[in-house]
């Protein structure tokens, strides 16, 4: 099953806590959240367990995104170390949410090559895995600039070469990195074929992915937009999700939130 939701509280919640988010979505419709941890994580340990009691009952299946200040390649230990404990405590406070995949945009090349970036980056996340509980998927994700660490390639290798660790895959993101690219049915199907083929059908079972509108240029992702108001052909992308039979999380990044995760789900269901 494809669930659908957005990325943090929606825009509609009377309240911009968690606990209502999870509320509005499910009187929305919606299936799924993703909590934003990104400028940090803020939630204690007793909120963390009110969070998981209010997704059990309301059937709203979590996930989380950790904070952007991350670059596992930084040539600043401190900052590795920073950005390390920064997955780890979103993971932790994460697992007590019921929330058990770890977004995170892994790092930046900066002056290494690709090949050294993907070492450093491997060896990093083998601590982090080492450090949180055996059932936390952690999930780099395809990022939307070639300055950053994160082609589709890179993080299907890492799904491939580490366990509990998986793909989030931000089609947004692909489309920009690339300049316009890989928004077509059949640049989708390629995608997850990619996907397929690198980590088995059951891959595409546990999926985790991102979408919104999105402007670029020449060094790629620029800003998130609506889906209406961009070029980014979700049409395509719903219709090769489908005959893929992909099942998991969908989240909407678009600044209008849950108006294009219910764009998204009606477009899907009417399918």
């Amino acid at each position: 099953m494809l669930l659908f939701g957005t990325a943090g509280v929606p825009i509609s919640s009377k309240k911009r806590d968690t606990i209502s988010g999870i509320v509005t979505c499910r009187e929305l419709g919606l299936d799924c959240m993703e909590i934003e941890f990104v400028r940090g994580v803020r939630m204690g340990v007793e909120m963390a367990k009110k969070v998981r009691e209010v997704a059990i009952k309301e059937n709203i299946k979590l996930s989380v995104h950790a904070p952007y200040f991350i670059n596992l390649n930084s040539s600043e230990k401190s900052k590795v170390e920073m950005s390390k404990k920064r997955i780890i405590d979103s993971a932790k406070i994460g697992a007590i949410c019921n929330a058990k995949d770890i977004v995170f945009h892994p790092a930046y090349y900066g002056n290494k090559s690709k090949k050294e970036v993907y070492s450093v980056v491997k060896r990093e996340i083998e601590d982090i895995l080492s450090r949180v509980e055996d059932d936390v998927i952690l999930r780099p994700e395809t990022t939307g600039k070639p300055s950053q660490f994160g082609t589709l390639e890179e993080i299907l290798s890492l799904s491939q070469e580490l366990d509990n660790v998986l793909p989030c895959i931000d089609f947004a993101h692909i489309h920009a990195r690339y300049f316009g690219r890989y928004n077509t049915y059949e640049e989708f199907c390629e995608i997850l074929e990619k996907i397929e083929k690198t980590l088995g059908k059951e891959a595409l079972k546990n999926m985790h992915i991102h979408v919104s509108g999105i402007e670029y240029g020449k060094k790629g992702e620029k800003r998130h937009l609506n889906l209406k108001e961009s070029d980014f052909n979700y049409k395509a992308l719903l219709k090769s999700l489908k005959n893929f039979k992909v099942e998991g999380m969908v989240i909407s990044e678009s600044p209008n939130l849950e108006g294009d995760a219910l764009l998204l789900k009606k477009e899907y269901e009417n399918m």
